[in-house]
């Protein structure tokens, strides 16, 4: 399989209203070696200038640490990366309703199985998940079920939804971004018992793109299941995960893998940058 060379610059930060005496920050933006994914080359670069320390969490996403003690208005954090991806595999997936059900596949994914303060459905939304299991024969069949009427029903508007929006408000409001899509998706998978992750990262936004040329590009979030194997999908796309995505963290939702976070002494800030360039090497 041929795949692509992509570089990725990530640069985010804050502003102050006025001087900050200190900061305790958490950055979850470098790629993180996969099966179809290989990192050739990440840093994370901090200023003001600050000793980091990396560890991976949990769900295993890599996590860049810094403190910084010099007072400053303002914080930035650009991470850069070389990552080698692979076009999507095969998608078809060995296990039944039944293999989801034994007492093993239960206890080995409780979590990805449990809901979420982003995931959690209403009545109507679970009735829908009943309904999707009961019409496809399998979980794989039932899961691409799952994305393509999310896909149908929820129109991408950027800017329509925040960080705190939960599936039922995108549902609801027929609306909103790749982060809500996937909580949506997510919610939906576990409800009829597969598991599922949510997953954040970077989508080159060119399929055909040309080699050398540089774009302005964003975060984003995907979905992965268990069905004897994990699978990945982007629900807002419509597309199965491939050259183009570059998986940075997986979780229970956009809680476990927020890009920068952490607390501060002093004023209130008064804004967020963001920005992301990608470029296609090979």
């Amino acid at each position: 399989m041929t795949g692509w060379r992509l570089e990725v610059r990530h640069e985010t930060g804050f502003s102050y209203a006025g001087r900050v005496d200190a900061s305790y920050n958490e950055a979850r933006m470098t790629p993180r070696e996969d099966p179809h994914q290989a990192v050739l080359e990440a840093r994370v670069e901090v200023w003001p200038p600050a000793s980091t320390y990396r560890y991976a969490d949990y769900w295993g996403t890599v996590v860049t640490a810094f403190d910084v003690h010099k007072a400053h208005e303002r914080l930035s954090v650009t991470a850069s990366a070389t990552v080698e991806t692979l076009p999507p595999g095969d998608l078809l997936a060995p296990a039944g309703w039944a293999d989801l059900a034994d007492p093993g596949t239960v206890d080995r994914w409780h979590e990805l199985l449990l809901p979420t303060p982003r995931t959690a459905l209403d009545e109507e939304l679970t009735a829908l998940a009943e309904e999707i299991r009961g019409a496809h024969g399998t979980p794989h069949a039932a899961a691409r079920a799952v994305c393509d009427r999310v896909r149908a029903e929820v129109s991408y508007v950027a800017g329509s939804t925040g960080v705190q929006t939960d599936a039922v408000q995108a549902w609801r409001q027929r609306s909103g971004v790749c982060q809500d899509l996937s909580h949506l998706t997510v919610g939906l998978l576990r409800a009829m018992g597969v598991p599922a992750r949510y997953v954040s990262g970077y989508l080159h936004p060119t399929p055909d793109a040309p080699v050398g040329e540089t774009v302005v590009g964003q975060s984003h979030a995907w979905v992965e299941w268990f069905a004897g194997r994990w699978i990945g999908f982007d629900p807002t796309n419509g597309i199965p995960i491939g050259e183009r995505h570059v998986v940075v963290g997986r979780g229970r939702e956009y809680g476990d893998v927020p890009p920068l976070k952490g607390v501060y002494a002093g004023p209130p800030n008064t804004g967020q940058g963001v920005s992301v360039r990608l470029t296609r090497r090979r």
